[in-house]
C-alpha cells in the first residue's frame, strides 16, 4: 500500500477570557518556547489595565518556567497536575473547534490551513455566550 506521509502542521496558541468573553491566539508553524513567549506577550497586551491574568498549562514542554520562557509582569501560569487535560478549560475549546470547525478537511496549502485557524478562532470569538460556557 502507498502511503501519502506529505504533510504540514501548525499549532494555535490560544486563551480566553470567560469574565470578558475574549481570547488572544497566536497561529505558529511551531510549539516551543520562543513561539509561547509570544503568545504570552499576546495575552499580556489584552489584559486590562490593573488586572492580573492566570493562565492554566499544562505539561507541555514551551509551558515550563525556567529561563527561556519569559513571564509578563500581569500574567501567572497555573500548572495542571501531569496527565490531567480534562482540568483544562481550553481542551474544550479545541474540543469544539476541532469537531465544529477543522474537522474532515484536508488542505491544499499552508495558507489555506492557516485560514482555516483563523475563520475558526473569529468564528470562536465572534460569540461571547460560548466563550462564557
Amino acid at each position: 500500500m502507498v502511503r501519502d506521509n506529505r504533510h504540514v502542521s501548525t499549532y494555535i496558541f490560544g486563551a480566553i477570557c470567560p469574565d470578558r468573553a475574549i481570547g488572544a491566539a497566536m497561529i505558529m508553524p511551531y510549539a516551543n518556547t520562543e513561539a509561547m513567549n509570544a503568545h504570552l506577550k499576546e495575552i499580556s497586551a489584552g489584559v486590562a489595565p490593573g488586572a492580573h491574568a492566570v493562565l492554566v498549562c499544562d505539561g507541555a514542554g514551551w509551558h515550563q518556567r525556567g529561563r527561556k520562557l519569559a513571564l509578563p509582569d500581569n500574567i501567572t501560569l497555573l500548572s495542571l497536575p501531569p496527565y490531567s487535560p480534562e482540568l483544562n478549560p481550553m481542551e474544550n475549546v479545541w474540543a469544539y473547534l476541532r469537531q465544529n470547525k477543522l474537522c474532515a478537511t484536508v488542505w491544499d496549502t499552508y495558507d489555506d490551513i492557516l485560514d482555516a485557524c483563523q475563520t475558526a478562532w473569529r468564528f470562536l470569538l465572534n460569540d461571547p455566550d460560548r466563550i462564557r460556557s
